[in-house]
């Protein structure tokens, strides 16, 4: 099916709706996350170093986990990559649901871990597979809407069920990734049988771009995490509610599907729209550093969360458009490993500039890497522009 023909009257394709809905589901169940350092030192009586080391294995498991995910998505398909690795995460979650000692708890996070962002390449690429070039921002965006939207009401469902015993948000995320598996299954198309790629695996590491474009990528999804971990500390060092992190993701998210429906930036190139969201950022980010109070940072969240939205869909669009068709999943998979990296990164960043410099120095020193980051896109236009014939 080409690209043109996915598109309906109405606007993105049916196969970008599905991934949407079985996305956002997916992520309404997981809530777990947040909740597994709980139980393993609750429930498993794990000391604080270990259950630091636990997590600490778990995020580097989902760097091979993205990689995994390319590579099955371009040569088994990406259909049958996404029922695998959601089934692998129900399968994962029922274990540790089930795990009475830490050692069985341990190999089960191990294993989340691995199966954990097999989901993203192909879920990208599929999108990616279905949409021409001018309507990726478009289809990527609503991808990260939806996400924001279900993150909300994940929070709200794990508020709910966390007064119950700690191991049924395990079993409820596995329902809601075998129901995804199944709505994938039934209702997406068929792989195609693709050629296999002349090249090797490796070349995909090659390609210099791909790499500038990574490095590129790592930078914003640093500064992204540290909002994630940084924010709430920033509360609490200002004497602030803890709820008002809530308040703050949820204003977020609203922020995100408001402006996927009513701004039309589609006329703007990649690395304008980029540039413009990193001033946006630099904005928030500047804002949140004089914030006293919940109300300002609500102001800062609005303009940060503006300019999240410019970045995540620009990027997509261009890793995926630096991909041939036979290779996008793992252009994509290399792509996203600045996600594993900033995981990573972040909360060393924040933790040390906060002891440091204080939360006014964490956001200043945040926003002048995103002014930066705007003022080279110039040089990363040349850079990443196609080679010559």
């Amino acid at each position: 099916m080409s690209a043109v023909s996915a598109l309906t009257a109405r606007g993105l394709s049916r196969t970008v709706w599905i991934l949407v809905i079985a996305r956002a589901v997916n992520r309404i169940g997981a809530f777990t996350l947040p909740f597994l350092g709980v139980v393993l030192a609750v429930e498993l009586k794990a000391s604080l170093g270990q259950v630091g080391l636990i997590l600490a294995v778990f995020g580097a498991a989902t760097i091979p986990s993205r990689l995994l995910g390319g590579q099955l998505a371009d040569r088994l398909g990406r259909r049958r990559t996404i029922v695998l690795g959601l089934a692998g995460c129900a399968v994962a979650q029922l274990w540790i649901a089930l795990s009475h000692v830490l050692w069985s708890a341990v190999l089960a996070t191990i294993l989340l871990g691995l199966a954990f962002e097999i989901y993203e390449p192909p879920s990208q690429a599929m999108i990616a597979d279905v949409t021409e070039p001018e309507d990726r921002p478009a289809a990527y965006g609503l991808y990260s809407a939806a996400l924001a939207a279900a993150g909300v009401l994940a929070g709200l469902l794990a508020a709910a069920i966390s007064h119950w015993d700690l191991r049924w948000l395990f079993v409820a995320d596995a329902i809601t990734c075998l129901s995804c598996a199944a709505l994938v299954a039934l209702a997406l198309p068929a792989d195609v049988r693709r050629e296999r790629p002349a090249d090797r695996p490796a070349a995909v590491w090659r390609d210099r771009r791909l790499l500038l474009l990574l490095a590129g990528g790592t930078v914003f999804a640093t500064i992204y995490m540290q909002l994630i971990i940084g924010v709430p500390l920033t509360l609490l060092e200002q004497g602030l509610p803890k709820s008002g992190t809530g308040i703050i993701l949820a204003v977020s998210a609203v922020t995100l599907i408001v402006a996927q429906r009513v701004l039309r930036v589609q006329h703007l190139d990649d690395f304008r729209a980029i540039a413009i969201g990193y001033l946006l950022v630099a904005a928030g980010l500047v804002v949140s550093a004089v914030a006293h109070g919940l109300s300002v940072f609500l102001l800062a969240s609005v303009l940060w969360s503006l300019g999240e939205l410019f970045l995540l869909t620009r990027y997509l669009t261009q890793a995926s458009g630096l991909a041939p068709d036979e290779a996008r999943g793992r252009y994509l998979a290399v792509f996203g490993l600045s996600w594993g990296i900033a995981t990573t990164i972040a909360p060393i960043t924040v933790t040390q500039l906060l002891k440091s410099a204080g939360p006014a120095g964490l956001w200043l020193t945040t926003a002048g890497a995103a002014v930066v980051l705007a003022a080279l896109q110039p040089w990363f236009r040349k850079r990443l522009a196609p080679a010559g014939p």
